[in-house]
C-alpha cells in the first residue's frame, strides 16, 4: 500500500515550556496512521564569526553505523576541511566533551544512565543538535527491549544465561534506565536526519548547508518513513 504523508507548519505542543521555545520553526509530518511528528530546527546560523565551525560527534546506545556513514563521504570530506574543526567523536582522542561547540551530531538512543547525562551535558555546551540516524530520531532498535522490565532484561543478561558467577554487575556497567528513549524526549533537539544509517549523501548535504548558514530542506533528499 502507497504510503502518503502530509507537511504542514505548525508548533509542537509538547515544547509549549520549552526555554527555545522561540527560536523553533517546525514541520509537521502527519502520516497515513493519522499520527503527527516533527522535524525542527533553530532559526540561527551555527557560526557568525569567522572561526573554523566547532563540529561533534557523539555516539550513546547505536551500532556506529551513522558514525561510519559519516566516514563514507569519503574524498567529499576534504572539500570541508578547512572550514570546520572536529573538537569531539569517537573518531579522535579527546575524552571530554568541550564548551562552545557549534554543532553536534548524536548517533544512539538514551539508554543508560551514562547516555542520559552524557546528551544533557552536551546540550548545554552545543548550540545546534542533530539526532543522526534512526536510533536517535525514533529509539528504533533499542527500543525493543522497552517491552521488558529492567529486572527481567538483567535477569536475562547476568543470570539465565551464564554458567559462572551468575551475578548483576554493579559497577563499570551504566545502569539501564526505565525505557530507551529517542534523544528528543530527553533534551531539546534541532533537527533531525533519519535513516539507518543515513547516506553519506544526506549528511553531506545537512553539514554543507550548516557551514552556508542555511537550515537544511531535508525534503529535497530523504522521507520519513
Amino acid at each position: 500500500m502507497k504510503r502518503v504523508f502530509s507537511i504542514s507548519l505548525a508548533r509542537d505542543p509538547g515544547l509549549s515550556n520549552s526555554p527555545v521555545r522561540q527560536d523553533l520553526s517546525r514541520l509537521q509530518i502527519r502520516g497515513p496512521d493519522g499520527n503527527t511528528g516533527y522535524l525542527c530546527w533553530r532559526k540561527y546560523n551555527v557560526n557568525s564569526t569567522s572561526e573554523k565551525t566547532r563540529i561533534a560527534t557523539v555516539w550513546l546506545d547505536g551500532c556506529s553505523g551513522c558514525h561510519m556513514s559519516f566516514l563514507d563521504i569519503d574524498h567529499r570530506l576534504l572539500e570541508i576541511a578547512d572550514r570546520i574543526d572536529l573538537v569531539y567523536s569517537p573518531l579522535v582522542d579527546r575524552k571530554e566533551f568541550p564548551d562552545g561547540v557549534h554543532v553536534t551530531f548524536v548517533e544512539g538512543a538514551v539508554t543508560n544512565e551514562d547516555d542520559d547525562h552524557k546528551i544533557r551535558l552536551v546540550r548545554e555546551r552545543t548550540k545546534l543538535l542533530v539526532a543522526l540516524g534512526d536510533c536517535a530520531v525514533t529509539a528504533n532498535v533499542p527500543s525493543m527491549r522497552n517491552i521488558f522490565s529492567v529486572e527481567d532484561l538483567y535477569a536475562r543478561a547476568y543470570l539465565e544465561n551464564v554458567t559462572a558467577q551468575a551475578q548483576v554487575p554493579t559497577q563499570d556497567i551504566p545502569p539501564l534506565l526505565g525505557r530507551t528513549r529517542p534523544v528528543h524526549e530527553v533534551v531539546p533537539v534541532d533537527l533531525h536526519v533519519p535513516g539507518c544509517p543515513p547516506h553519506p549523501d544526506h549528511i553531506f548535504f545537512v553539514v554543507s548547508e550548516l557551514l552556508e548558514g542555511r537550515v537544511p530542506d531535508l525534503r529535497k533528499v530523504v522521507r520519513f518513513g
